[in-house]
């Protein structure tokens, strides 16, 4: 992964440091509004620099990010990770809301995923005779 410290456009830098999934997503997502450069709403063409400020929606979460290297080429998430720096309030954040989505997600007892052949079959003999009854 070729370090450079030069400008890049800022599509190509959020797929670079894996941000996004491909860089057709970080183009769309610059475009759509999701992406702020310095405070700035910005188009994908812009170009990014080492000490940028850059604020992006990931799903329903605000990250704030400081730009400290920037490259073209996509490479290891290990490097990609040093490519950026994300403030304490931004991690603080994610935290909290993967913490409520795993609450929000807790199986209840008893109830858990796929029904059983056994639960297919009750619930099959229990419908056949509502609809025997009516």
């Amino acid at each position: 992964m070729g370090r450079m410290s030069e400008p890049v456009r800022v599509d190509k830098w959020l797929w670079a440091a894996r941000l996004t999934k491909t860089r057709a997503l970080a183009a769309e997502a610059v475009a759509g509004g999701r992406v702020s450069v310095n405070g700035l709403r910005v188009k994908p063409s812009k170009e990014v620099r080492v000490g940028d400020e850059l604020e992006l929606s990931l799903g329903p979460v605000r990250v704030e990010l400081r730009i400290l290297d920037t490259t073209k080429n996509r490479g290891p998430a290990k490097v990609a990770v040093t490519l950026y720096e994300e403030s304490e309030a931004s991690v603080a954040r994610r935290a909290a809301f993967a913490a409520e989505r795993r609450m929000a997600q807790a199986p209840i007892p008893g109830r858990g995923g796929r029904p059983t052949k056994r639960d297919r079959r009750r619930y099959e003999s229990d419908r056949q005779s509502r609809l025997q009854d009516d």
